[in-house]
């Protein structure tokens, strides 16, 4: 990193020295006002004074002693990760789950809540504001010091117009509903697809680390992928890439404007339950389709045979994806969990005589986590540390 010339501005100047010394913090993991000093080249006594400022203002926290180099023990300085707050919000079918994090993206408080159906976006939103509120209670984490929130939305998301170009269930078509949250709640807001941000927590802490190329497929009461190539997320032209419930597999049907997808139509949750409605009627809600097809198919034909369709047309839409996008991974998410061992191996067996490479297949290790780890993450991301230092 190019340091600074110490110049002009007094102001200016002791601003960028204080982002060197929370950067070599941050970097470091615990470091001394000695070895701050090395690092940056800054004298002793200025580092001493800045460092003290920034304990004042609760940025840094001393937290014991290092190993002494000769002569008196080192006090140790960390970063003072509770000094602010993120939330994130996602809402998943008929379900808002939200959560306000720390800042190395631990949760602090959580709140799940069953939303009225149909749902409709000013009620969302109220939703949502409530929840913020029962939040900051319950953490006792103060207003001024929340940073941001992060919001997975079901539908085709524009991060840069902060718009919803596509979301039958809520009506947001085309609205600008980045900008009516952050009106309602009054904090910088991120919005994404609802399986961008589930990807994006199974990338940073889940099945995802450690790869460049990743696919997430999520099968839900909707079907869809996320796409992060180089490590990069991609997300199309029209950010509508990985709207994979599209895809023409299974029996085509004349889609009315704002339905659902043919694939999505017949092999999400709501669709695989209208196929099994005559054999599984008695289907408590929370439970999983998949599980109960495997529970009845070890007596029930139809149950058996519908559950080898499922199986195959979600191998097909894997298939299609692996085609294309040639991912070092693939994660199965949502209801795909579900799925036991004997389905995992058939699904491999037949990707492996369709298509050339068959990419690792893990499922998500995050559950329910995964997306709000994703919204809370989206916002560490677009908010640097060093900015910390214009919040004082």
């Amino acid at each position: 990193m190019q340091v600074p010339k110490k110049t002009g501005n007094s102001k200016l100047v002791k601003k960028l020295n204080k982002e060197e010394v929370l950067q070599q913090v941050v970097l470091h993991g615990q470091i001394s006002r000695a070895d701050i000093s090395k690092q940056t080249q800054l004298s002793r006594p200025c580092v001493s004074a800045l460092v003290d400022e920034m304990i004042q203002e609760g940025l840094l926290q001393e937290v014991g002693m290092g190993d002494s180099k000769g002569g008196r023990k080192p006090i140790l300085l960390e970063y003072n990760y509770q000094a602010y707050a993120i939330a994130g919000a996602i809402f998943e079918g008929s379900t808002l789950d939200m959560a306000i994090a720390d800042m190395k993206g631990e949760f602090l408080a959580r709140y799940r809540k069953r939303l009225a159906q149909p749902a409709n976006g000013e009620t969302v939103i109220e939703d949502l504001a409530a929840g913020l509120d029962r939040l900051l209670r319950e953490s006792g984490i103060p207003r001024e010091r929340l940073l941001g929130m992060g919001v997975g939305l079901q539908g085709v998301t524009q991060r840069g117009s902060g718009t919803v170009s596509f979301s039958p269930s809520t009506g947001w078509m085309g609205s600008p509903i980045q900008q009516t949250i952050e009106a309602r709640l009054g904090l910088p807001v991120i919005i994404d697809n609802d399986v961008n941000m589930m990807t994006l927590g199974e990338y940073v802490r889940g099945a995802g680390v450690g790869h460049t190329n990743v696919v997430y497929m999520y099968v839900g009461t909707g079907i869809g992928a996320g796409i992060i190539l180089d490590g990069q997320f991609y997300r199309g032209s029209r950010e509508a890439a990985g709207e994979i419930g599209f895809m023409m597999i299974g029996p085509v049907h004349n889609r009315p404007n704002g339905a659902s997808g043919v694939f999505e139509t017949h092999y999400s949750i709501p669709g695989i339950q209208e196929q099994a409605k005559g054999f599984l009627s008695d289907l408590q809600e929370g439970s999983s389709v998949i599980e109960e097809l495997i529970r009845h198919a070890k007596q029930n034909a139809e149950a058996k045979e519908l559950l080898a369709d499922v199986y195959r047309h979600w191998a097909y839409g894997m298939a299609n994806i692996i085609s294309i996008l040639n991912p070092e991974i693939l994660i199965l998410s949502g209801e795909m969990v579900h799925v036991d061992g004997e389905g995992v191996k058939q699904i491999h067996e037949w990707l492996r005589e369709w298509v050339p490479e068959v990419p690792n297949l893990e499922k998500a290790s995050l559950g329910e986590r995964a997306g709000l780890i994703g919204a809370v993450h989206s916002v560490l991301e677009a908010f640097p540390f060093t900015r910390l230092l214009d919040k004082e």
